[in-house]
């Protein structure tokens, strides 16, 4: 009797896996849309502050 050896399939991801972790991805970002909105804003409020400038000379 012969066993057959169970082949592997080692090419890495397939696009079934890429677009349930895209969807994934998609779906909490709906999920937390308001709280990232609020911290996008907060973020470029910081970032282009011009009180935050100080004068070198």
């Amino acid at each position: 009797m012969r066993k057959t050896k169970k082949r592997l399939n080692r090419r890495g991801m397939g696009t079934v896996e890429i677009v349930i972790i895209i969807a994934v991805l998609v779906a909490l970002a709906l999920l937390f849309r308001a709280g990232l909105s609020e911290y996008g804003q907060k973020v470029m409020d910081y970032c282009f502050d011009d009180s935050k400038i100080t004068s070198a000379f």
